[in-house]
């Protein structure tokens, strides 16, 4: 196993984790997850041996390198790292960590900084799909100060506005795998949908709470992560995902009435643990089954008038804001976010 290697440590979203050169890792993909997990401090509800901040949003690995694709200027292969088991997944891709991405390309001299924004076209390994992020580069250097804020972070930063092209069914085929709006599983309505990550929406009701409790009495809530589970094990396969249960998707989200003049209300599973937040591709998923006739969603959301919809997603922490363009058939036919990043450290990491 390798013993060391160059690291940034940044915040991506409302994410953080390790960023990582492809070329400074193992070939080889067991070896490079044992140096990962080691990295952690996985298996361990504490990660005390490693850098995870035991809890999966701060577990996670970005894998970035030049890439050969014609317009593209990096690949991003993103890495879930379990806490509590032996795990290191690429089943996913994570909209937050992507944020820092584009910093990192202009960092390690992937991309060459323009004009005051710099775009790093990416292509999501994860998912087969094409993002553009815009980097402030102001002098031809990576900035991280400004006055752009996201709920779930406590400071400021410089706004990178992220777009995501042709992300409908990037994991499971389609935008909708079973070819419906509205599926019946283990007694429960459900959207089963993929535009960016895979999710199954549903109305928090049904799962007997409100939609507005707490990550923490959510995560204390045996009956219902147990019911979430039933569930997800039997989604997993009607969304093309094979046996999801060594697996981080589909997330499970539980949506009700907006609390705070949002669009939608959320409560998401990610998928064993209650989500502190709500993830960006997770939701550009639910803003979407929002625009689903006969959806859960449906149900609850409020949406704004026009071709171009601004939908704020609210979450246990604050909202999270999607912009959708629709065609002319009121279809959904790109997304955006706007992120912020932060670079943590830069310099050796170690796995002895």
């Amino acid at each position: 196993m390798s013993k060391a290697a160059p690291c940034m440590w940044m915040r991506g979203g409302t994410s953080k984790g390790g960023y990582f050169l492809a070329a400074d890792l193992p070939d080889d993909t067991q070896a490079r997850d044992a140096f990962l997990l080691r990295v952690m401090g996985s298996p361990d509800d504490r990660q005390i041996d490693g850098m995870g901040g035991a809890d999966p949003l701060t577990s996670k690995v970005a894998v970035i390198k030049p890439s050969q694709r014609p317009g593209v200027d990096v690949d991003y292969l993103f890495l879930q790292v379990f806490v509590d088991k032996a795990i290191v997944t690429d089943m996913q891709n994570c909209g937050n960590i992507l944020a820092g991405v584009g910093p990192f390309a202009i960092e390690r001299g992937l991309v060459e900084a323009t004009n005051d924004t710099t775009d790093v076209t990416i292509y999501m390994e994860n998912t087969g799909q094409i993002a553009k992020a815009t980097v402030k580069t102001p002098n031809g250097k990576v900035t991280y100060q400004g006055d752009a804020a996201i709920d779930g972070v406590p400071s400021t930063s410089a706004a990178i506005a992220i777009t995501f092209m042709d992300t409908a069914g990037s994991s499971c085929g389609s935008l909708l795998p079973t070819g419906n709006s509205k599926d019946l599983i283990e007694g429960i309505e459900v959207t089963m949908i993929d535009n960016g990550m895979p999710c199954v929406v549903m109305r928090a009701v049904d799962l007997g709470i409100s939609g507005t409790e707490t990550r923490e009495e959510l995560d204390a809530n045996t009956r219902l992560r147990e019911k979430l589970e039933a569930i997800r094990l039997k989604c997993g396969p009607l969304m093309n995902l094979g046996d999801v249960t060594e697996k981080s998707v589909p997330k499970m989200t539980m949506v009700s009435a907006p609390q705070k003049g949002g669009a939608i209300s959320t409560r998401t599973f990610i998928p064993h643990r209650c989500h502190a937040s709500i993830g960006v591709l997770g939701a550009v998923s639910v803003a979407t089954a929002c625009m689903l006739e006969g959806s859960p969603a449906a149900d609850f959301a409020h949406i704004p008038a026009g071709k171009s919809k601004t939908l704020e997603v609210e979450h246990p922490i604050g909202q999270s804001t999607v912009l959708l363009e629709l065609d002319d058939n009121n279809t959904v036919e790109s997304a955006a976010s706007l992120r912020t990043a932060r670079k943590l450290f830069d310099g050796t990491i170690f796995a002895e």
